[in-house]
C-alpha cells in the first residue's frame, strides 16, 4: 500500500538524514554540471504542423529568400529635434556607418539600405519603407538565418553594438524584432526572490519558528535547482520555450512550499502527541505524503495533457514544467523528512521571537492549540464551518452566484499575442515599436509574408498583387521577389493595424478565405499567408479549437483519479465542477484586467492586450492540478473523520476546520509567489502570475471554505456513495483504509462505506 511505502521511506530518511541530504547535494551538483556542459538556451518557435503559416514558411524556405530566418530591426532618429535624414548630412553619414557595422556582425545575411535609398532620392526611400515621410525615422532591417543556426550571442552582439554606437553617433538608436523575442532572457529572477521572501514571512508567522519556516524554503530551493537545471539540459536537446523557466519557477516554488507545509504541519502534530522525531516524520510522510503524491501526479498529468493541442512548443513547455513538479514531489517525501529528522524535537515548539509575534497577533492566534502545528482544529474555523453547514443552501447559491458573475467576462475573451507595444517604456523593443508605428504606421511592426507558387499560371502574380493591395486591411505591398530557380514569389505586405489588433487577425482570415482564392482561381497555383503575425494567429486558433478537447480529457482523468482515491462518484464530480468555477472566475479576472484595463496599472500594465493564445490552456492544466492539492488534502481529512465517526456532519466540520489553517497558509504562500511574477515586465509572465494567484485565492477561500462544506452538507451520506460493482473493479482502497499503521490513534478504521 502507498501509505505503508511512504511510511518506510519517510522514517528511513529521518533516521539517516545526512545520507539523504548528501545524495540530494550530489544529484543537484551533477545536474547543474550537466546543464553547464550540455545545456542549451531557451528559444521560442511559435509554429505547429498543418497550419497555413507553416506551409508559407516551407515555400519561403524552398525559395531561399532568407525571409524564413530570424530578423531584427534597428530604428534610428537624429538627436537634434529639428533635423531630418533628408537634409542633415551628419545624420545621414552616421546612418551609413551604423548600417556598415551592423552588416559586419556574425551571421548577418544582409540589411536594408535606407542610406543608399536616401542618396537615390527621398521618394525612393519613403516608397521603400526605409525612411518615414517626414524624414525623421529610418529603419535598418537585419536578416539572420533560421533560429537553429543562432544563439543568444547573436542578440548580445547586436545589443552591444547599439550600446557602443549610442555613445559615438548623433542618433537615438532603438532595437527590436523577433531576434529579441527568441533569445531575450525571461525576467523571473527578481520575482523568484520576492516570492521566496514573502513565503518565508508567511511560514514564520504560521509556525512561529525560524527553523520550521526555513525547511520548506530550503526544500523548495533544492528542488527548483534540480528541476530548472534539468530543464536546461532538455533545452540542449530540443527547443524549450522561453516562458518555461519562468513558469517552472513559479509553479515549482508554489507547489514545493505547499507540499512541504502539508507534511511539516502533520509532523508537528505528531511531535505534539509525544512521538519521537523519526517516527513523527515517517507518519507525516505516510499521511500527508499520500495527498502530495496524488496531487502532484494530477498536476503532472494535467500539464502533460497539453499534448492534445498538437502545438510542439506547448508540449515541450508542459513537459519541462512537469519535471519541476515531479522533482518537488520527490523532494517532499525524501529530502523534507531528512530535514525533519536532522532538526529533531525543536520543530515542535515555537521560537522566542515566534511566540512574541503570535502573542501580539489578533484573533487569539497565540493559543498553542490554534497554531498550524496544533492537533485540534482552530475554534474560529470550526465555528465558521459549522455556521456554513447550518445554512448550506444560502451559502452554496451565494458563492456559486459570485463565481459565475466573475466568470462572465470570459464571454469577451480574445486570444492573441501581445506585441512589443505592450512592453514597458524602459525596454528598447517598446521604444523601437513606438518609433516605427509613428513613422510608418502600426502595421509595419507586424508585416505579413505571402508565399506563392505560380506553377502553371504565369499571370497569377499580377492578379495576386492587385487583389492584396486592394484589401482594406492592407496599407502597402512591397515589391515582389521571385526566385529564379523555383519560381516561388514572396510578397511582404503591411497591414493597417498592429500585430495584436483583432483587425489584423481578421485581415489574415480574409486574405486566406476570400482574397487569395479569388485571385488564384481554380488553377494549379497556390499561395499561403505567413510571417510572425500570421503564425501567432494560427497558433491561437489551434489552441482555441483544441481547448474543449483538452478540458474534457483533463476533467475525465481528474474525475477517475479522485474516484479511485476516495471511492466515491459524487465527491469527484463535485470537485470537478467547483474547480471549473474557480478557474472560470480566474479567466474572467484576466479578461477584465488585461483586455479591459481594470486595475492594470497596479501590476505595471501600460496598455490593454489580448490574452496570450496558449495561456488559457496552460492555466487550465496547472490550475486544475493545483486545485487538486487542496481538494485531496482536505477530503482526505474529511474521509478520515467519516471513517472514524460515521457521521457526515461531524466529518465535514472537523475535517474542513482541521485543514483550514494549513490550506489558508499554503494558499497565502502560493498567492504571494504568483503575484510576485505578476509585476514582471513581460505580459505573459503577468498573465500567468495574476491568473494563478486569482484562482488559488478563490479556490482556498470561496471554494474550500464555503462551497465545499455547503455542498457536502447538502449531499449528506451520498457523498461517499459508490456502486458495489464499481468498487470491486477499482484497484486499491479508499483513503484511510490502509492508513492504520500510519496513524498513531490506536483506532481501527470502519469498513468501506461502499460495502455497507
Amino acid at each position: 500500500m502507498l501509505s505503508k511505502a511512504l511510511l518506510r521511506l519517510g522514517a528511513s530518511a529521518a533516521r539517516h538524514p545526512w545520507r539523504v541530504i548528501a545524495a540530494w547535494l550530489i544529484a543537484a551538483t551533477l545536474v547543474v554540471l550537466a546543464a553547464i556542459a550540455f545545456g542549451g538556451r531557451t528559444a521560442d518557435s511559435m509554429t505547429a504542423p498543418g497550419l497555413d503559416s507553416g506551409r508559407a514558411a516551407e515555400l519561403i524556405e524552398r525559395a531561399g529568400t532568407g525571409q524564413e530566418g530570424m530578423t531584427a530591426q534597428v530604428v534610428v532618429t537624429p538627436l537634434d529635434d529639428g533635423a531630418t535624414f533628408f537634409d542633415d548630412d551628419g545624420a545621414r553619414t552616421a546612418l551609413t556607418r551604423l548600417q556598415t557595422e551592423v552588416k559586419r556582425l556574425p551571421h548577418v545575411l544582409g540589411t536594408s539600405d535606407p542610406a543608399g535609398a536616401l542618396d537615390a532620392g527621398g521618394d525612393t526611400a519613403v516608397r521603400g519603407g526605409l525612411v518615414s515621410a517626414d524624414g525623421r525615422i529610418a529603419v535598418v532591417r537585419v536578416q539572420y538565418p533560421d533560429q537553429s543556426r543562432l544563439s543568444v550571442e547573436d542578440l548580445d552582439a547586436l545589443v552591444d553594438l547599439g550600446d557602443r554606437l549610442r555613445a559615438e553617433l548623433p542618433l537615438r538608436i532603438e532595437m527590436g524584432g523577433n531576434l529579441f523575442y527568441a533569445f531575450s532572457d525571461p525576467d523571473g529572477g527578481a520575482s523568484e526572490l520576492i516570492g521566496l521572501l514573502a513565503a518565508a514571512a508567511i511560514l514564520f508567522l504560521a509556525f512561529g519558528s525560524l527553523v520550521a519556516a526555513a525547511l520548506p524554503i530550503g526544500m523548495a530551493v533544492f528542488g527548483l535547482t534540480v528541476g530548472v537545471a534539468t530543464m536546461t539540459v532538455l533545452a540542449g536537446v530540443t527547443d524549450v520555450p522561453t516562458f518555461a523557466p519562468v513558469l517552472g519557477s513559479m509553479v515549482g516554488l508554489g507547489v514545493g512550499i505547499d507540499y512541504a507545509l502539508f507534511v511539516l504541519a502533520r509532523h508537528r502534530e505528531y511531535l505534539a502527541r509525544g512521538l519521537d522525531p523519526q517516527e513523527a516524520a515517517g507518519r507525516a510522510v505516510a499521511t500527508a505524503g499520500r495527498p502530495v503524491v496524488f496531487a502532484g501526479g494530477t498536476v503532472v498529468v494535467s500539464i502533460l495533457g497539453l499534448a492534445v493541442a498538437n502545438v510542439p512548443f506547448m508540449t515541450v513547455g508542459g513537459f519541462a514544467v512537469s519535471i519541476v513538479v515531479l522533482t518537488m514531489v520527490l523532494a517532499s517525501v525524501t529530502l523534507l523528512p531528512a530535514f525533519l529528522g536532522a532538526a529533531g524535537p525543536r520543530l515542535g515548539r515555537a521560537g522566542r521571537i515566534g511566540r512574541a509575534l503570535q502573542t501580539g497577533m489578533p484573533g487569539r492566534l497565540a493559543r498553542r492549540r490554534d497554531t498550524v502545528a496544533g492537533a485540534a482544529p482552530a475554534a474560529g474555523w470550526r465555528r465558521w464551518i459549522g455556521h456554513v453547514s447550518r445554512h448550506p443552501v444560502l451559502y452554496a447559491v451565494g458563492a456559486a452566484g459570485l463565481l459565475l458573475t466573475a466568470t462572465l467576462p470570459v464571454l469577451g475573451l480574445r486570444v492573441g499575442l501581445p506585441d512589443d507595444g505592450s512592453l514597458p517604456q524602459s525596454r528598447t523593443e517598446r521604444r523601437a515599436y513606438d518609433l516605427v508605428a509613428e513613422g510608418f504606421g502600426p502595421g509595419t511592426n507586424g508585416p505579413l509574408v505571402i508565399a506563392a507558387d505560380p506553377t502553371g499560371d504565369p499571370g497569377v502574380l499580377d492578379r495576386l498583387v492587385g487583389a492584396v493591395a486592394a484589401d482594406p486591411g492592407i496599407a502597402s505591398v512591397a515589391p515582389t521577389h521571385i526566385d529564379r530557380a523555383t519560381g516561388i514569389a514572396t510578397l511582404v505586405v503591411f497591414p493597417t493595424s498592429s500585430p495584436q489588433d483583432k483587425a489584423t487577425a481578421d485581415t489574415i482570415a480574409r486574405l486566406r478565405t476570400d482574397v487569395l482564392p479569388t485571385a488564384i482561381g481554380h488553377g494549379p497555383a497556390r499561395a499561403h499567408v505567413g510571417g510572425a503575425a500570421a503564425s501567432l494567429s494560427d497558433v491561437g486558433q489551434r489552441t482555441s479549437q483544441r481547448l474543449p478537447v483538452f478540458v474534457a480529457v483533463v476533467l475525465a482523468m481528474s474525475f477517475l483519479l479522485l474516484m479511485l482515491v476516495f471511492r466515491s462518484i459524487l465527491v469527484p464530480l463535485k470537485a470537478v465542477l467547483l474547480n471549473l468555477l474557480s478557474i472560470g472566475a480566474a479567466y474572467g479576472v484576466m479578461v477584465a484586467v488585461f483586455q479591459w484595463g481594470w486595475g492594470g496599472a497596479l501590476i505595471g500594465l501600460e496598455a490593454t492586450v489580448p490574452i496570450v493564445s496558449f495561456i488559457p490552456m496552460f492555466l487550465f492544466a496547472i490550475l486544475f492540478g493545483l486545485s487538486m492539492d487542496y481538494e485531496v488534502f482536505l477530503l482526505s481529512r474529511v474521509r478520515e473523520e467519516y471513517l472514524r465517526t460515521g457521521d457526515n456532519g461531524t466529518a465535514i466540520v472537523e475535517g474542513v476546520s482541521g485543514t483550514a489553517r494549513i490550506i489558508t497558509s499554503a494558499a497565502l504562500i502560493m498567492v504571494a509567489v504568483f503575484l510576485s511574477f505578476a509585476v514582471a515586465e513581460d505580459p505573459s509572465a503577468k498573465m500567468f502570475g495574476l491568473g494563478l494567484a486569482t484562482a488559488i485565492f478563490i479556490d482556498a477561500t470561496v471554494v474550500r471554505m464555503v462551497l465545499v462544506p455547503a455542498t457536502m452538507t447538502l449531499l449528506g451520506r451520498t457523498n461517499w456513495w459508490l456502486p458495489k460493482w464499481l468498487d470491486w473493479m477499482l484497484p486499491g482502497g479508499p483513503v484511510g483504509t490502509d492508513d492504520t499503521d500510519a496513524e498513531p490513534t490506536g483506532e481501527t478504521p470502519r469498513p468501506r462505506l461502499a460495502d455497507r
